[in-house]
């Protein structure tokens, strides 16, 4: 049996419905679930019965988009065993969701005023169920009008790059106001979750550690599709000198993933969950 502990529905940017994760949980043999849908707990508490009633533990959890103000990066934190619905989470997060939405929409705007042939109608339509449109929504229209075949490629980069080292940004690019890392971890500590910095390989997040460490952090995902030996290595380093949890994930997008990845591929084994679990801010108040 194994643990997948990094994991997104529709509720977010998944093209999986919950109840077809959980499927495929049980094919996979994976005993534990963490459903880390970004910026939102919404529904994880009926998650936690039907998983129950399957023979699935579903840890809820949540992805915070984050923000490092001092090195201009952003920062994904994890959340695990938070209290689904938490004011601290819906306080801080609910913002983002809106800001999400609305740029995405004025991105479709710009690709119709641009002339490709796609309809904020169309878009929703994959959206549908969810918190909000987000960019894999926007590429799947542009798929099936025929400009693309894949949702991260050429295309993407062309449209929604953010116009680092002088270049112009992309027509899609909207900048988005991110919530401060040190403020995700304090909400999920209040929410009574562990916070873990999520594929710090990926955003090249590793300086922050020690100022995350200082604000409450719990853990550092070691494994994911995303990372290399390197930093996988370095994680492990981070981990041991400030005695963090090392946790992974397949990061299960479905169709909408950047790399195919199959649920469970990266499970960091089931001692990692009761590592996790020790961390619970109950714990470490006793």
């Amino acid at each position: 049996m194994k643990a997948e502990l990094h994991c997104h529905t529709t509720l977010s940017d998944g093209s999986f419905t919950f109840d077809e994760i959980l499927d495929l949980a049980i094919q996979r043999e994976v005993s534990h679930l963490a459903i880390t849908n970004h910026d939102t707990t919404q529904e994880l508490a009926s998650m936690v019965a039907k998983g129950l009633e399957r023979g699935v533990e579903i840890i809820p959890g949540i992805e915070i988009s984050a923000y490092d103000f001092i090195r201009n990066r952003r920062i994904h934190i994890l959340g695990y065993f938070v209290e689904p619905g938490h004011a601290a989470l819906d306080t801080l997060c609910s913002p983002l969701l809106g800001m999400r939405h609305e740029g995405c929409r004025i991105a479709v705007d710009r690709l119709m005023e641009a002339g490709y042939a796609i309809t904020w109608e169309q878009v929703l339509h994959y959206a549908e169920g969810g918190t909000g449109v987000y960019k894999q929504h926007i590429m799947h229209a542009l798929i099936d009008q025929g400009y693309t075949t894949t949702i991260y490629g050429e295309l993407y980069k062309k449209l929604f790059s953010r116009g680092l080292n002088g270049e112009q940004p992309g027509i899609a690019y909207l900048p988005t106001k991110y919530v401060d890392a040190g403020d995700a971890i304090r909400a999920i500590l209040a929410a009574g979750g562990v916070p873990v910095l999520a594929h710090p390989g990926q955003y090249r997040s590793f300086e922050a550690v020690p100022a995350l460490v200082d604000a409450g952090l719990q853990g550092i995902e070691v494994w994911h599709p995303l990372h290399g030996p390197e930093d996988e290595e370095r994680a492990r380093d981070y981990a041991e000198e400030y005695d963090l949890v090392m946790t992974g994930g397949s990061d299960f997008h479905g169709f909408y993933g950047e790399k195919e990845v199959e649920l469970g591929s990266k499970s960091p084994g089931i001692d990692t969950v009761h590592l996790l679990r020790a961390r619970k801010p109950s714990s470490l108040d006793a």
